[in-house]
């Protein structure tokens, strides 16, 4: 059985998520789930990923969490968790 976790690292046998930091800006979330930074950003406003936290102006998210998420295979965590503007 895969996870998501395999799918996402089978092209080239990992994620690269090993090096990047424990902390995660929003470009380098939207790399690790290789999808374009509006994308990201829409899915981090509307409570989808979780380890979000704001910190004034800045997103910054758990890479942690967001592996376990993705090795998971969950659907996004529920609840209009919105990172206020």
């Amino acid at each position: 059985m895969k996870t998501a976790m395999t799918e996402v690292g089978s092209a080239s046998g990992s994620t690269g998520a090993e090096h990047m930091p424990d902390v995660l800006t929003m470009d380098e979330l939207a790399a690790l789930l290789r999808v374009d930074r509006k994308t990201a950003y829409a899915a981090v406003m509307r409570g989808e990923v979780p380890g979000v936290r704001r910190l004034g102006r800045c997103i910054r998210i758990s890479r942690d969490a967001v592996m376990r998420w993705l090795a998971e295979g969950e659907a996004a965590p529920r609840g209009r968790r919105r990172v206020a503007a």
